[in-house]
Protein backbone atom coordinates (compact mmCIF):
# COMPACT_ATOMS: atom_id res chain seq x y z
CA UNK A 1 0.00 0.00 0.00
CA UNK A 2 2.96 2.25 0.50
CA UNK A 3 1.43 3.72 3.69
CA UNK A 4 3.26 3.97 6.99
CA UNK A 5 2.23 2.12 10.11
CA UNK A 6 3.53 1.95 13.67
CA UNK A 7 4.60 -0.91 15.91
CA UNK A 8 5.55 -0.59 19.57
CA UNK A 9 8.73 -2.60 19.83
CA UNK A 10 10.26 -4.48 22.74
CA UNK A 11 14.02 -4.01 22.50
CA UNK A 12 15.00 -5.79 25.71
CA UNK A 13 13.53 -7.26 28.89
CA UNK A 14 12.01 -4.47 30.96
CA UNK A 15 13.21 -1.71 28.63
CA UNK A 16 10.59 0.87 27.59
CA UNK A 17 8.86 -0.15 24.36
CA UNK A 18 9.35 2.33 21.57
CA UNK A 19 7.21 3.21 18.53
CA UNK A 20 8.77 2.39 15.17
CA UNK A 21 7.31 3.19 11.77
CA UNK A 22 7.32 0.41 9.19
CA UNK A 23 6.23 -0.11 5.61
CA UNK A 24 3.05 -2.16 5.63
CA UNK A 25 3.87 -3.97 2.41
CA UNK A 26 1.45 -6.12 0.44
CA UNK A 27 -0.14 -9.35 1.69
CA UNK A 28 0.78 -12.58 -0.07
CA UNK A 29 -1.76 -14.57 -2.04
CA UNK A 30 -3.11 -16.32 1.07
CA UNK A 31 -2.60 -13.44 3.52
CA UNK A 32 -4.60 -10.44 4.70
CA UNK A 33 -3.73 -6.99 5.96
CA UNK A 34 -5.65 -6.13 9.13
CA UNK A 35 -6.15 -2.67 10.55
CA UNK A 36 -6.06 -3.39 14.27
CA UNK A 37 -9.03 -2.42 16.44
CA UNK A 38 -7.59 -3.66 19.72
CA UNK A 39 -4.98 -5.96 21.22
CA UNK A 40 -5.25 -7.44 24.70
CA UNK A 41 -2.41 -7.50 27.23
CA UNK A 42 -1.86 -11.10 28.32
CA UNK A 43 0.08 -12.74 31.15
CA UNK A 44 2.24 -14.28 28.40
CA UNK A 45 3.26 -10.80 27.21
CA UNK A 46 4.36 -10.00 30.75
CA UNK A 47 6.41 -13.20 30.78
CA UNK A 48 8.31 -12.08 27.70
CA UNK A 49 8.72 -8.53 28.94
CA UNK A 50 9.51 -8.99 32.62
CA UNK A 51 10.46 -12.61 33.26
CA UNK A 52 12.93 -13.37 30.51
CA UNK A 53 10.73 -15.90 28.70
CA UNK A 54 12.35 -16.18 25.29
CA UNK A 55 10.51 -15.29 22.11
CA UNK A 56 11.00 -17.27 18.90
CA UNK A 57 11.58 -14.06 16.92
CA UNK A 58 14.70 -12.12 17.84
CA UNK A 59 14.40 -8.69 19.43
CA UNK A 60 13.32 -6.06 18.66
CA UNK A 61 9.83 -7.54 18.48
CA UNK A 62 6.29 -6.19 18.62
CA UNK A 63 4.40 -8.20 21.26
CA UNK A 64 0.66 -8.88 21.39
CA UNK A 65 -1.37 -11.91 20.31
CA UNK A 66 -4.99 -11.03 21.23
CA UNK A 67 -5.98 -9.13 18.09
CA UNK A 68 -9.20 -7.98 16.47
CA UNK A 69 -9.62 -5.63 13.55
CA UNK A 70 -10.81 -5.04 9.99
CA UNK A 71 -9.35 -6.63 6.87
CA UNK A 72 -8.41 -3.76 4.56
CA UNK A 73 -6.47 -5.69 1.89
CA UNK A 74 -6.32 -9.34 0.84
CA UNK A 75 -4.21 -11.61 -1.27
CA UNK A 76 -5.55 -12.93 -4.54
CA UNK A 77 -6.63 -16.30 -3.08
CA UNK A 78 -8.56 -14.95 -0.08
CA UNK A 79 -10.66 -12.13 -1.52
CA UNK A 80 -13.67 -13.29 0.52
CA UNK A 81 -12.16 -11.66 3.62
CA UNK A 82 -12.22 -8.14 2.12
CA UNK A 83 -13.77 -5.59 4.51
CA UNK A 84 -14.54 -8.26 7.13
CA UNK A 85 -14.25 -7.74 10.86
CA UNK A 86 -12.07 -10.54 12.20
CA UNK A 87 -10.40 -12.05 15.23
CA UNK A 88 -6.89 -13.33 14.52
CA UNK A 89 -6.04 -16.67 16.18
CA UNK A 90 -3.43 -16.30 18.90
CA UNK A 91 -1.73 -19.37 17.46
CA UNK A 92 -1.98 -19.85 13.69
CA UNK A 93 -1.35 -23.47 12.60
CA UNK A 94 -0.15 -24.29 9.09
CA UNK A 95 -3.06 -26.61 8.28
CA UNK A 96 -0.90 -28.86 6.13
CA UNK A 97 1.42 -30.83 8.43
CA UNK A 98 0.79 -34.29 9.88
CA UNK A 99 -0.37 -32.88 13.23
CA UNK A 100 -2.84 -30.49 11.60
CA UNK A 101 -4.23 -33.16 9.30
CA UNK A 102 -4.85 -35.41 12.32
CA UNK A 103 -6.75 -32.69 14.18
CA UNK A 104 -3.87 -31.78 16.50
CA UNK A 105 -3.21 -28.25 15.30
CA UNK A 106 -2.28 -26.97 18.76
CA UNK A 107 1.01 -28.89 18.42
CA UNK A 108 1.63 -27.87 14.81
CA UNK A 109 5.43 -27.50 14.48
CA UNK A 110 4.95 -24.72 11.92
CA UNK A 111 2.50 -22.63 13.94
CA UNK A 112 2.92 -18.87 14.02
CA UNK A 113 2.09 -16.87 17.12
CA UNK A 114 1.88 -13.08 16.73
CA UNK A 115 4.12 -11.42 19.27
CA UNK A 116 6.34 -14.50 19.48
CA UNK A 117 7.09 -16.02 16.07
CA UNK A 118 6.13 -12.89 14.11
CA UNK A 119 5.47 -9.23 14.94
CA UNK A 120 2.29 -8.90 16.97
CA UNK A 121 -0.68 -6.68 17.61
CA UNK A 122 0.61 -3.76 19.67
CA UNK A 123 0.57 -1.88 16.38
CA UNK A 124 -1.69 -0.15 13.92
CA UNK A 125 -1.59 -2.91 11.26
CA UNK A 126 -0.57 -6.54 10.85
CA UNK A 127 -0.26 -8.98 7.93
CA UNK A 128 -1.19 -12.57 8.81
CA UNK A 129 -2.19 -15.79 7.05
CA UNK A 130 -5.91 -15.81 6.26
CA UNK A 131 -6.27 -19.41 7.39
CA UNK A 132 -8.16 -19.64 10.64
CA UNK A 133 -9.43 -16.06 10.77
CA UNK A 134 -12.65 -15.84 12.77
CA UNK A 135 -15.12 -13.58 10.98
CA UNK A 136 -17.35 -11.39 13.16
CA UNK A 137 -20.88 -10.49 12.11
CA UNK A 138 -20.85 -6.75 12.71
CA UNK A 139 -24.66 -6.51 12.68
CA UNK A 140 -24.84 -8.95 15.61
CA UNK A 141 -21.94 -7.14 17.26
CA UNK A 142 -23.84 -3.86 17.11
CA UNK A 143 -27.02 -5.50 18.36
CA UNK A 144 -25.12 -6.92 21.32
CA UNK A 145 -23.58 -3.46 21.96
CA UNK A 146 -20.06 -4.89 21.98
CA UNK A 147 -17.02 -3.03 20.67
CA UNK A 148 -14.85 -4.92 18.15
CA UNK A 149 -11.78 -3.94 20.21
CA UNK A 150 -13.26 -5.80 23.20
CA UNK A 151 -13.45 -8.97 21.11
CA UNK A 152 -9.65 -9.03 20.86
CA UNK A 153 -9.62 -10.98 24.15
CA UNK A 154 -11.44 -13.84 22.44
CA UNK A 155 -8.15 -14.65 20.68
CA UNK A 156 -6.66 -16.03 23.90
CA UNK A 157 -8.42 -15.11 27.15
CA UNK A 158 -11.67 -16.66 25.88
CA UNK A 159 -10.67 -19.31 23.35
CA UNK A 160 -7.85 -20.84 25.40
CA UNK A 161 -10.16 -21.68 28.32
CA UNK A 162 -12.90 -22.63 25.84
CA UNK A 163 -10.56 -25.23 24.37
CA UNK A 164 -9.64 -26.35 27.90
CA UNK A 165 -13.29 -26.72 28.94
CA UNK A 166 -14.16 -28.66 25.77
CA UNK A 167 -11.08 -30.88 26.12
CA UNK A 168 -11.88 -31.62 29.77
CA UNK A 169 -15.41 -32.64 28.78
CA UNK A 170 -17.39 -30.31 31.05
CA UNK A 171 -21.09 -31.10 30.86
CA UNK A 172 -24.29 -30.36 32.76
CA UNK A 173 -24.01 -30.91 36.50
CA UNK A 174 -20.22 -31.34 36.69
CA UNK A 175 -18.51 -29.78 39.69
CA UNK A 176 -15.95 -27.42 38.19
CA UNK A 177 -13.22 -25.67 40.19
CA UNK A 178 -11.52 -22.65 38.61
CA UNK A 179 -8.37 -21.62 40.45
CA UNK A 180 -7.36 -18.04 39.60
CA UNK A 181 -10.12 -15.99 38.03
CA UNK A 182 -8.28 -12.96 36.68
CA UNK A 183 -8.30 -12.75 32.88
CA UNK A 184 -8.32 -16.28 31.45
CA UNK A 185 -9.73 -17.77 34.65
CA UNK A 186 -12.71 -15.43 34.70
CA UNK A 187 -13.66 -16.49 31.19
CA UNK A 188 -12.99 -20.13 32.06
CA UNK A 189 -15.54 -19.86 34.87
CA UNK A 190 -18.11 -18.25 32.58
CA UNK A 191 -17.60 -20.82 29.82
CA UNK A 192 -17.80 -23.79 32.20
CA UNK A 193 -21.03 -22.40 33.64
CA UNK A 194 -22.43 -21.74 30.16
CA UNK A 195 -21.84 -25.40 29.28
CA UNK A 196 -23.65 -26.60 32.39
CA UNK A 197 -20.94 -26.87 35.03
CA UNK A 198 -21.44 -25.82 38.65
CA UNK A 199 -18.52 -23.47 39.17
CA UNK A 200 -16.50 -22.94 42.34
CA UNK A 201 -14.06 -20.03 41.98
CA UNK A 202 -10.82 -19.60 43.93
CA UNK A 203 -8.69 -16.45 43.98
CA UNK A 204 -6.79 -14.15 46.33
CA UNK A 205 -8.84 -11.05 45.43
CA UNK A 206 -12.19 -10.47 47.12
CA UNK A 207 -13.03 -7.96 44.38
CA UNK A 208 -12.53 -10.49 41.60
CA UNK A 209 -14.38 -13.16 43.56
CA UNK A 210 -17.34 -10.83 44.06
CA UNK A 211 -17.46 -10.04 40.33
CA UNK A 212 -17.38 -13.69 39.25
CA UNK A 213 -19.80 -14.64 42.00
CA UNK A 214 -22.30 -12.15 40.63
CA UNK A 215 -21.74 -13.50 37.14
CA UNK A 216 -21.62 -17.30 37.33
CA UNK A 217 -19.87 -18.89 40.34
CA UNK A 218 -21.96 -20.90 42.79
CA UNK A 219 -19.29 -20.62 45.51
CA UNK A 220 -16.23 -18.39 45.90
CA UNK A 221 -13.21 -19.07 48.12
CA UNK A 222 -10.30 -16.77 48.98
CA UNK A 223 -7.01 -18.68 48.96
CA UNK A 224 -5.37 -15.99 51.10
CA UNK A 225 -7.74 -16.78 53.94
CA UNK A 226 -7.89 -20.56 53.61
CA UNK A 227 -5.31 -23.35 53.47
CA UNK A 228 -5.46 -25.82 50.57
CA UNK A 229 -6.88 -28.37 53.04
CA UNK A 230 -9.59 -25.89 54.08
CA UNK A 231 -10.41 -25.18 50.44
CA UNK A 232 -10.86 -28.87 49.67
CA UNK A 233 -13.01 -29.33 52.77
CA UNK A 234 -15.21 -26.38 51.76
CA UNK A 235 -15.72 -27.81 48.27
CA UNK A 236 -16.52 -31.25 49.72
CA UNK A 237 -19.07 -29.67 52.05
CA UNK A 238 -20.67 -27.76 49.16
CA UNK A 239 -20.87 -30.94 47.07
CA UNK A 240 -22.46 -32.88 49.93
CA UNK A 241 -24.95 -30.11 50.67
CA UNK A 242 -26.06 -30.02 47.03
CA UNK A 243 -26.08 -33.80 46.49
CA UNK A 244 -23.16 -33.67 44.06
CA UNK A 245 -20.45 -36.30 43.57
CA UNK A 246 -17.44 -36.34 45.87
CA UNK A 247 -15.39 -37.52 42.92
CA UNK A 248 -14.55 -36.56 39.31
CA UNK A 249 -14.11 -32.87 39.95
CA UNK A 250 -12.84 -30.92 36.96
CA UNK A 251 -10.15 -28.48 38.12
CA UNK A 252 -8.82 -25.64 35.97
CA UNK A 253 -5.54 -24.10 37.13
CA UNK A 254 -5.56 -20.58 35.69
CA UNK A 255 -3.52 -18.63 38.25
CA UNK A 256 -0.16 -19.26 36.60
CA UNK A 257 1.53 -19.20 40.01
CA UNK A 258 3.48 -21.73 42.04
CA UNK A 259 1.11 -21.54 45.02
CA UNK A 260 -1.92 -21.73 42.73
CA UNK A 261 -0.65 -24.78 40.88
CA UNK A 262 0.14 -26.57 44.11
CA UNK A 263 -3.33 -25.76 45.44
CA UNK A 264 -4.98 -26.99 42.25
CA UNK A 265 -3.05 -30.26 42.36
CA UNK A 266 -4.06 -30.78 46.01
CA UNK A 267 -7.73 -30.75 44.97
CA UNK A 268 -7.42 -33.89 42.82
CA UNK A 269 -9.82 -36.63 43.90
CA UNK A 270 -10.98 -39.95 42.42
CA UNK A 271 -11.48 -39.65 38.67
CA UNK A 272 -10.60 -35.95 38.68
CA UNK A 273 -9.39 -33.97 35.70
CA UNK A 274 -6.73 -31.30 36.23
CA UNK A 275 -6.45 -28.87 33.32
CA UNK A 276 -3.36 -26.64 33.46
CA UNK A 277 -4.18 -23.37 31.70
CA UNK A 278 -1.99 -20.82 33.50
CA UNK A 279 1.79 -20.56 32.99
CA UNK A 280 4.66 -19.87 35.35
CA UNK A 281 8.41 -20.31 35.09
CA UNK A 282 8.48 -21.42 38.75
CA UNK A 283 9.01 -25.09 39.58
CA UNK A 284 6.24 -26.78 41.50
CA UNK A 285 6.57 -29.67 43.95
CA UNK A 286 3.75 -32.20 43.72
CA UNK A 287 3.35 -35.92 44.29
CA UNK A 288 2.61 -37.25 40.81
CA UNK A 289 1.60 -40.59 42.29
CA UNK A 290 -1.70 -38.94 43.26
CA UNK A 291 -2.68 -39.16 39.60
CA UNK A 292 -2.18 -42.91 39.78
CA UNK A 293 -3.80 -43.39 43.19
CA UNK A 294 -6.91 -41.40 42.25
CA UNK A 295 -7.03 -42.63 38.64
CA UNK A 296 -7.02 -38.95 37.71
CA UNK A 297 -5.66 -37.18 34.66
CA UNK A 298 -3.76 -33.96 33.98
CA UNK A 299 -4.15 -32.06 30.72
CA UNK A 300 -2.12 -29.28 29.18
CA UNK A 301 -3.78 -26.52 27.18
CA UNK A 302 -1.89 -24.55 24.54
CA UNK A 303 -3.91 -22.05 22.55
CA UNK A 304 -7.03 -23.11 20.71
CA UNK A 305 -7.65 -24.63 17.27
CA UNK A 306 -9.05 -21.94 14.95
CA UNK A 307 -12.05 -24.14 14.15
CA UNK A 308 -13.27 -23.71 17.75
CA UNK A 309 -13.22 -19.90 17.60
CA UNK A 310 -16.71 -19.47 16.07
CA UNK A 311 -18.34 -21.45 18.91
CA UNK A 312 -16.49 -19.39 21.51
CA UNK A 313 -17.51 -16.18 19.72
CA UNK A 314 -21.12 -17.38 19.70
CA UNK A 315 -21.12 -17.64 23.51
CA UNK A 316 -20.13 -13.97 23.63
CA UNK A 317 -22.53 -12.73 20.97
CA UNK A 318 -25.52 -14.47 22.56
CA UNK A 319 -24.63 -13.06 25.98
CA UNK A 320 -23.74 -16.26 27.82
CA UNK A 321 -20.13 -15.09 28.24
CA UNK A 322 -19.61 -11.42 29.05
CA UNK A 323 -16.53 -9.53 27.89
CA UNK A 324 -17.42 -5.85 28.23
CA UNK A 325 -17.39 -5.60 32.03
CA UNK A 326 -14.17 -7.60 32.24
CA UNK A 327 -12.23 -5.40 29.78
CA UNK A 328 -10.81 -1.89 29.99
CA UNK A 329 -9.46 -0.06 26.94
CA UNK A 330 -6.36 2.16 26.88
CA UNK A 331 -4.64 4.11 24.08
CA UNK A 332 -1.81 2.14 22.49
CA UNK A 333 0.53 5.06 23.13
CA UNK A 334 0.19 4.35 26.88
CA UNK A 335 1.57 0.83 26.47
CA UNK A 336 4.50 1.22 28.87
CA UNK A 337 2.32 2.57 31.68
CA UNK A 338 -0.31 -0.11 31.07
CA UNK A 339 2.30 -2.88 31.22
CA UNK A 340 3.58 -1.44 34.52
CA UNK A 341 0.08 -1.32 35.97
CA UNK A 342 -0.88 -4.81 34.80
CA UNK A 343 2.38 -6.19 36.19
CA UNK A 344 1.75 -4.43 39.51
CA UNK A 345 -1.74 -5.87 39.69
CA UNK A 346 -3.49 -2.50 39.80
CA UNK A 347 -5.48 -3.22 36.61
CA UNK A 348 -8.42 -5.32 37.71
CA UNK A 349 -9.82 -6.08 34.25
CA UNK A 350 -8.25 -7.26 30.99
CA UNK A 351 -6.36 -4.34 29.43
CA UNK A 352 -6.94 -3.82 25.71
CA UNK A 353 -4.70 -1.39 23.82
CA UNK A 354 -6.39 0.57 21.05
CA UNK A 355 -4.35 2.24 18.26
Amino acid sequence: MGAKAVRWMMTGAGKPMVPMEFDIGTPGSDEVLVEIAGCGVCHTDLGYYYDGVRTKHELPLCLGHEISGHVIETGADVLWYTDRAVIIPAVIPCGRCDACLRGKSTICPNQKMPGNDIHGGFATHIIVPARGLCVVDEHRLAAAEIDLADLSVIADAVTTPYQAVVQAGVSKGDLVVVNGIGGVGGYCAQIAAALGGVVIAIDVSDEKLAAIGAQCAALTLNAKKLTPRDIKAAIQAYAKQHNMRQSEWIIFECSGSKAGQETAFSLINHGATLAVVGFTMDKVEVRLSNLMAYHARALGNWGCPPELYPAALELVLDGRVKVGQFVEKHPLKDINKVFEDVHAGTVKRRAVLVP
